[in-house]
């Protein structure tokens, strides 16, 4: 394996896509973090990578603001409903 090879030939990708330049390493980085975004479960994620240990997940996924966003509004939804709708009282009337 010659370490350089992955380095060359990220570096010509990135040329020819016309995507700014960026270290390997940080593409790793992001694309764990898709994972995480699109909700992959981590066993598969382990399996994708190779990893034996969750605690490397933890490492290369990074929670985003739009990830927290997320989860407030489906909080917020699950105890207050949607936006402008009105939650209706098991006697009818509304909450």
């Amino acid at each position: 394996m010659n370490p350089s090879a992955d380095y060359l030939h990220w570096k010509r990708l990135l040329r020819e896509t016309g995507t700014r330049d960026g270290r390997l390493h940080d593409a790793r980085h992001t694309a764990l973090t898709v994972l995480l975004l699109l909700g992959v479960p981590e066993r598969i994620v382990m399996a994708i990578t190779g990893w034996s240990s969750v605690s490397m997940a933890k490492r290369y996924q990074h929670v985003t603001d739009p990830m927290l966003h997320d989860v407030g509004r489906k909080i917020g939804e699950a105890l207050w409903g949607k936006a402008g709708s009105v939650l209706k009282e098991p006697d009818g009337g509304t909450a």
